[in-house]
């Protein structure tokens, strides 16, 4: 990770909530590159793109309902302005007129962050329901690790997208 996280200074309850952010995250990023897939008229990967946001939306749904059944309606304290260190890639790593290659280079950096995330996390939680699930969760980051390595196995290394087709030429004032 690039800015570690003292996991040893969170609540359980922030650990959660910074989690949940982490999902609802990854899952807005996948809609964004499902829409810019489809745009460029590649189906498959846009379908693709939408499979991973059902997913993160699961995985933000089973941490809320774990959450509420330990807090409440409690509100957050979680300082969430470290998600892009967690999941969340730099503002111009994902792009308009990404080509598939590149969204899929961004998503596996995202899923090894969360992987980490989960990982490092287990250390400080001492519940056990919560210490299973983010297990669970972590698992299903590999999982998707390896599901954006097959696609990415399957495709040529040059993909012959340039972005600087989709650049518009200077309009006049």
């Amino acid at each position: 990770m690039s800015q570690a996280i003292d996991f040893s200074q969170l609540s359980l309850r922030d650990t959660l909530d910074l989690a949940i952010a982490i999902e609802e995250e990854a899952k807005e990023r996948y809609d964004d590159f499902a829409a810019q897939m489809d745009a460029h008229r590649t189906a498959d990967t846009a379908n693709f793109f939408r499979f991973m946001a059902d997913n993160e939306i699961k995985h933000a749904e089973r941490l809320a309902a774990k959450r509420e059944g330990l807090f409440g309606s409690e509100p957050s304290s979680a300082d969430t302005s470290v998600l892009y260190d967690i999941e969340a890639q730099e503002f111009d790593a994902a792009r308009a007129f990404m080509s598939v290659r590149a969204a899929l280079d961004v998503a596996m950096e995202a899923e090894v962050k969360a992987y980490e995330f989960y990982h490092e996390a287990l250390a400080e939680v001492a519940d056990a329901e919560v210490k299973e699930l983010f297990v669970a969760l972590r698992d299903e980051e590999a999982h998707h690790q390896d599901l954006i390595k097959k696609i990415i196995a399957k495709m040529p290394e040059d993909d012959g997208f340039d972005p600087d087709d989709f650049v518009d030429a200077p309009a006049a004032q």
